[in-house]
This record gives structure tokens, sequence and C-alpha cells, in this order.
């Protein structure tokens, strides 16, 4: 099984290590029997434990089941509105903000040390 954490993607064999990890955006695989199936999924959590893994996502939609139309419009309308955004001025309409999530410095925080944004 391959899951999209937060901070990249995890294997899972059976008998993994017990753990809990922040899902991110992207596909999860895994096998049954000889099978492969995937499911997209947005935002969750997952638990591993030896013998099995639970997942709790915001939204997932199995491979079989995505309607790609509907996924391309939703994916037009997200980067009409992003556009939109950015033309009235994004984070930069609000003070003390960046799009990064830092401060006005252009300062971002990542694993414990301080990055400069350009």
């Amino acid at each position: 099984m391959q899951i999209p954490a937060r901070n990249g993607y995890l294997g899972i064999l059976p008998g993994h290590a017990p753990l809990i990890s922040e899902l991110a955006v992207g596909q999860i695989s895994y096998r049954n029997g000889s099978e492969t199936h995937y499911l997209s999924v947005a935002w969750g959590f997952a638990e591993v434990l030896p013998d099995k893994v639970t997942i709790l996502a915001e939204a997932a939609e199995r491979a079989e089941d995505v309607d790609c139309d509907r996924a391309r419009k939703a994916k037009e309308r997200a980067e009409k509105a992003l556009v939109e955004w950015r033309c009235r001025g994004g984070c930069a309409a609000r003070p003390g903000r960046s799009v990064a999530g830092g401060d006005e410095t252009g300062s971002v925080r990542k694993e414990g040390r301080s990055t400069v944004s350009r």
C-alpha cells in the first residue's frame, strides 16, 4: 500500500510499525490479492497498525468512480478563481501575509529552520 503523507508518499507493508500520519492530496494504491486498486484522497489522517490501515479522509473517490468531465470542470473553475484572486492582489491585499504562509518579510519557517522566499 502507498499513501500520500504530508511529507511524501509512505509505503506500507504487512507488519509495519504503528504510526499516525497526516494525509495530503494524492492517490492511495493498495493490493487485494493480485489486483491493485486506486483511490484519490484529499486531506485527512492514516493510522497504520501491523495488521490494518485506517484512512480518515475529507474526500476520497475510487478511480473507477471519477467523473472526468466533472473533474475537468472543477479544475477549470479553480484555475479561474485563482487567476481572479491573483488579479485582486491575493495575499498582497492583506498586510503581513504571504502566499507561502510566512510574514511580511517573506521569511518562512520549515522544519525548524528559516528560509527566505523570493
